[in-house]
């Protein structure tokens, strides 16, 4: 079944941009706001059982997307759950999580998960950017990018085209259009 058109389950604008920038021009992305419940667990476990819930409440085909920010330091922790931690800690608090460690290295981790429909095993498209916990540099408009460092800048601190060449989303992207590309 050849797709040319994927509905992105998202409430956020920002992410919604940026994929719409990355996959534009190989497919048509709609968006859709679907309140789904998210699971405990591995980063795969909730992007399969968030696409697979999308994907019945909305009666097709669903692509979701969950990020991760990990920490060396701290075994991978926050990860999947760095959303909460960033509300209730804020920037400044999540790099105090850090203060009594030397490693300040960090991973971003984005996770795709796409269900062709009700019933279907959902499939996985993940990309990785190691980086740095740093001070916030740049402006705060988007998660937690004021404090994730790639390469001497924070995410926030970089044009939108050139995060979008070098980002943990933009990799798991290549991966999914890669698969578009293959006619699935």
């Amino acid at each position: 079944m050849s797709l040319n058109k994927i509905n992105f389950i998202t409430g956020n604008q920002n992410k919604l941009a940026e994929v719409r920038a990355i996959l534009g021009s190989v497919i048509t992305v709609d968006n859709q706001a679907v309140d789904v419940p998210e699971i405990q667990g591995t980063i795969e476990d909730i992007a399969k059982e968030k696409s697979r819930r999308a994907a019945e409440a909305i009666n097709g085909p669903a692509l979701t997307e969950d990020t991760a920010l990990e920490f060396r330091a701290l075994k991978g922790l926050p990860g999947p759950y760095i959303k909460s931690f960033l509300d209730a800690l804020g920037l400044e608090g999540l790099n105090k999580m850090l203060d009594g460690f030397e490693d300040r290295a960090a991973e971003a981790v984005c996770t795709f998960a796409f269900c062709r429909g009700p019933g279907e095993e959902p499939i996985i498209f993940q990309g990785r950017t190691e980086g740095a916990i740093v001070r916030p540099r740049g402006p705060a408009k988007f998660g937690w990018d004021p404090i994730f460092e790639h390469q001497g800048k924070t995410y926030a601190e970089m044009e939108k085209e050139e995060k979008n060449r070098i980002s943990h989303r933009y990799k798991a992207l290549v991966k999914l259009q890669q698969w578009l590309a293959e006619g699935q």
